[in-house]
């Protein structure tokens, strides 16, 4: 069982940075996580992910350049580092962790077994 707790969302002009936390309590070693998100109206859409093991990391295309995500071992913790957002990054961001042994991370939220409750991130132009 993991559980998944998000915060660091709030409201950030355009050209701001934010950086996104996801405490992780249970067993990860295998799992790899996950940050997607969802604006009203939208599918929720794949952001980054990071492979808890190898630290092997997975951006969106569409992001690519602004983002960073990483993962700290010692607090059991997923981070998302945001630079340079734009309104259209607006949404409801969810951390979510899928057992996935092989491979590259999953891009389709259907794949990921546990999920956080989300933070608001709002930019504003």
């Amino acid at each position: 069982q993991v559980q998944l707790v998000e915060s660091g969302g709030g409201l950030v002009q355009a050209g701001g940075s934010l950086r996104l936390s996801c405490a992780v309590s249970g067993r990860t070693n295998n799992y790899v996580m996950g940050w997607f998100r969802q604006a009203p109206g939208k599918e929720r859409e794949f952001v980054a992910a990071v492979r808890w093991s190898s630290s092997s990391t997975y951006y969106a295309d569409s992001m690519k350049g602004r983002l960073t995500i990483s993962r700290d071992n010692a607090k059991n913790a997923v981070y998302l580092q945001m630079n340079s957002l734009k309104p259209e990054d607006t949404a409801v961001y969810y951390c979510a962790a899928d057992l996935h042994l092989f491979g590259p991370a999953p891009r389709t939220w259907t794949s990921y077994d546990y999920w956080g409750q989300g933070t608001q991130v709002t930019v504003s132009s």
